[in-house]
């Protein structure tokens, strides 16, 4: 005997092997909030230019919080299966820490589905405006620990994820 547990899972993204959309027509519009994070780990040199404000392209942390709020807003263009949804409000911390830059973005929609991909496409395209920015002065640059922090709404409810060093 079989039960639902041994059953095999439901491809939503997949029907019949072949790749889909979601449909969400029948989902209720409800607000929704995701926040990510990412690091651009930067060599000694890469670091210095940004401090030093000697970097020829100019502020790869403006150039970089302008571009992650681009960024969340095209992300259907980007992610394959995503849908285009509105987002109704993004707000993107790049700030020159100990470690290297942390990106933070906090993207929001009134939406039938999330806006997790949103703010992880925020962070992503963030961070490699600063690596495109600094990469004169190190091609080492790093992106690294780009993940979810939380995000509230939808069917799925919310999640935090569990705090970690930095």
């Amino acid at each position: 005997m079989t039960g639902p547990e041994d059953a095999t899972p439901e491809l939503t993204h997949f029907r019949d092997g072949q790749p889909r959309m979601v449909d969400v027509t029948g989902k209720a519009a409800t607000a929704r909030t995701a926040t990510a994070e990412g690091w651009v780990l930067l060599p000694p040199q890469a670091r210095a230019a940004l401090e030093a404000g000697t970097n020829p392209k100019g502020d790869p942390l403006t150039v970089a919080r302008l571009a992650g709020l681009a960024g969340s807003k095209r992300t259907a263009d980007l992610i394959t299966l995503c849908h285009p949804i509105p987002v109704t409000g993004a707000d993107l911390q790049v700030t020159l820490e100990e470690r290297g830059v942390r990106i933070v973005a906090t993207v929001r929609t009134t939406a039938p589905t999330g806006v997790e991909m949103e703010a992880l496409t925020a962070v992503s395209v963030a961070a490699l405006n600063v690596y495109d920015m600094l990469k004169a002065a190190s091609k080492a640059i790093r992106i690294t620990d780009v993940r979810l922090l939380s995000k509230t709404g939808g069917k799925s409810g919310d999640y935090r994820a569990e705090l970690r060093g930095g």
